[in-house]
């Protein structure tokens, strides 16, 4: 029994820890920003594209918040899908502004279909853009949003994502350690990736896409992770995604940990879904292009996998102590401790840098001591979403945040 556990744990634990060294390298990489020369001249227009599901609450505020940009208005259009809504979401959008198209279809539900929709429709229309930024319903946007993606874009992007900042992070235990989750994979993942040339990832909202990359290739993108999807779909073409750490979006975070649950339970599924789906051609695609980029994307795409890898290596941990063995030789006794040291590292201290840097409120500490029971709720969530990997059906999240962007900012 121990020389069994012996072959099947050792190799275990050395996957787990090159995983935890390579993340923890990328995360040191994003406690800094590259100087940068910003063209701040106006050039790009484009389609600002808001999905809406019954938002009569919050759809207001974002549409005054996203016609007061500081960017040309002949510059830029925004347009509100109604997507199966029974409410009044599609009036109150009207009435503050916005080029309303209302859509009607209970088998296809979900963003990814309605982007498809509200695409097709775009590109028929007599005015052309040269790019789409997407949003939320419950999102508000920095004035300065449009003018950095113009930057990004005018400097040769195709796919850019802009920084994931918090609504409401002072609203509940839940809703503030959603939001440090968010600030620090602002910071070690997306930022850290961009400024060693890896691609970053879309993120559902606060993001921009060239219309000749969606013209070219199509959309495409339905599954419960849209954003993932097509984030990968273009990586396998060698498009990277780009971050614009001052184009920022404020997005609603969840009040109760239900809610949490339920959303990260369906990106657990999606992530699953696109995995399956993509990292056989995205490796034969970062092999055949010798792309490292590719590559790395399909680790990206690994994490949840690795997370239940890392869970079965502690339960199997346990086992061996009941069963009195002794499983690693003398040459491997280190890695153990090595583990267990940048896994903490990780975790915790890059955490705390990272809302030091930001100058949080107070009150985001003390949700800091709670961020462990956001992280590790993740175990059950990922089991779930594996075994769930196949169920594509769509749940809508319920927004009720009625705030402006000037309360926000102040």
């Amino acid at each position: 029994m121990s020389h069994t556990l012996d072959y099947i744990m050792l190799p275990v634990q050395i996957i787990i820890l090159l995983f935890t060294i390579y993340y923890l390298a990328i995360g040191i990489c994003g406690l800094w920003r590259r100087k940068e020369k910003k063209i701040l001249t106006p050039r790009k227009s484009f389609a600002v594209i808001v999905a809406a599901h019954n938002e009569r609450a919050v759809i207001g505020q974002l549409i005054d918040n996203l016609l007061q940009l500081e960017y040309p208005k002949s510059l830029y259009d925004v347009f509100v899908i109604a997507d199966n809504c029974t409410d009044d979401t599609a009036k109150i959008a009207r009435a503050h502004g916005a080029i309303v198209h209302e859509r009607t279809d209970l088998e296809k539900r979900g963003k990814g279909f309605a982007m498809e929709w509200m695409f097709a429709r775009l590109f028929k229309m007599k005015r052309q853009y040269d790019a789409v930024a997407i949003f939320d319903a419950d999102n508000l946007v920095s004035k300065r949003f449009l003018l950095e993606m113009n930057n990004r874009l005018c400097k040769g992007d195709k796919l850019v994502q802009g920084y994931l900042d918090a609504k409401n992070p002072y609203d509940t235990w839940v809703s503030g350690t959603f939001a440090i989750a968010f600030w620090v994979i602002d910071h070690i993942w997306h930022l850290a990736k961009t400024n060693i040339g890896l691609s970053s990832v879309l993120g559902g909202t606060g993001m921009c896409i060239t219309t000749d990359v969606l013209h070219k290739y199509g959309w495409g993108a339905t599954c419960l992770t849209e954003d993932m999807e097509f984030t990968m779909k273009a990586l396998a073409e060698g498009i990277k995604t780009t971050w614009a750490h001052d184009a920022v979006v404020y997005d609603e975070k969840p009040l109760t940990f239900m809610q949490s649950w339920r959303q990260r339970k369906r990106w657990a599924q999606g992530q699953f879904d696109v995995a399956h789906r993509f990292i056989p051609k995205m490796v034969k695609a970062g092999i055949k292009k010798h792309d490292i980029r590719i590559l790395d994307g399909c680790l990206h795409l690994l994490q949840p996998h690795f997370l239940m890898l890392s869970t079965f290596f502690v339960i199997m941990t346990y086992v061996q102590m009941m069963l009195g063995h002794q499983i690693f030789t003398n040459i491997y006794q280190f890695l153990p401790t090595a583990l267990l040291t940048t896994i903490t590292l990780a975790q915790y201290i890059l955490p705390i840098i990272i809302l030091w840097k930001i100058h949080v409120k107070p009150k985001a500490w003390f949700y800091l001591i709670l961020y462990p029971v956001f992280i590790y709720s993740w175990i059950p969530i990922v089991f779930l979403g594996f075994l769930h990997r196949n169920d594509h059906e769509w749940s809508h999240t319920k927004h009720t945040r009625a705030v402006s962007y000037d309360e926000i900012v102040r």
